[in-house]
């Protein structure tokens, strides 16, 4: 890649904040509750990339968000 533009690498698939919150927090055992303050709302509500740049230049995501969280624990935890 040969730009100075950031270029964004994701699968393309939307998915909320509360459900990456709660993936996240199965992915690392969190046995806690998750408190969402909806009177204070900013930032927006779910996430989705356009991951049209990179998939112009062949690449295409290899591995699930589930997946590419366990790995990324697994990882810290035998790295940390």
């Amino acid at each position: 890649y040969d730009d100075s533009k950031q270029i964004n690498i994701g699968s393309g698939h939307e998915v909320s904040i509360k459900d990456l919150a709660s993936k996240i927090s199965n992915a690392v055992g969190f046995k806690g509750e998750i408190i969402w303050d909806s009177s204070k709302p900013d930032g927006t509500m779910r996430k989705v990339l356009d991951s049209s740049k990179i998939a112009n230049l062949g690449w295409k995501p290899l591995i699930s968000l589930d997946q590419g969280i366990a790995s990324t624990v697994e990882w810290y935890l035998q790295n940390k």
